[in-house]
């Protein structure tokens, strides 16, 4: 059980590391594409860049929801075993999903010097899915936790 205890708190804290590198990636794709012109215009206000934006805003948004409910209820003393799990699979998978559009936003610019730290965040942030259980693993938790609880249920 202390063993448990001690995966879902570093589950939990891998879920919140995630989500940093992806709210920074997403500040500096914002800066980037409200500097870069195309057509005479930002590229920021075209909609498909918009629609990156608006994306990962949300996705972040419910990652960071998700890790600071079960947080909460971890230190209420609550079992957060499935909770746990399903943060660190959604949040380490945002993060990717993040880092892969910002990418795209910065385009060929990103692999000149002065704009790398996109494509080094893009690198790093894939181990996250590696920590603490690859998302496979996570996936299966997640579905078996969910079968276990439907069957307590009578369901």
């Amino acid at each position: 059980m202390t063993i448990m205890k001690t995966l879902n708190k570093q589950r939990i804290h891998l879920a919140a590391l995630s989500t940093g590198p992806a709210i920074r990636m997403l500040d500096e794709a914002i800066a980037f594409t409200r500097k870069r012109e195309q057509f005479g215009q930002p590229v920021a206000n075209f909609q498909l860049v918009q629609s990156m934006i608006a994306d990962c805003r949300t996705e972040i948004f419910a990652a960071r929801s998700m890790i600071l409910d079960t947080a909460r209820r971890r230190d209420q003393g609550e079992d957060i075993a499935l909770e746990a799990s399903m943060c660190k699979y959604y949040a380490t998978e945002m993060c990717g999903r993040v880092a892969d559009r910002c990418v795209q936003m910065f385009g060929g610019y990103e692999y000149v010097a002065d704009y790398a730290s996109i494509e080094r965040w893009y690198r790093d942030v894939r181990l996250f899915r590696l920590y603490e259980g690859t998302s496979q693993i996570h996936q299966l938790n997640i579905a078996k936790l969910t079968l276990k609880e439907a069957e307590a249920k009578g369901q």
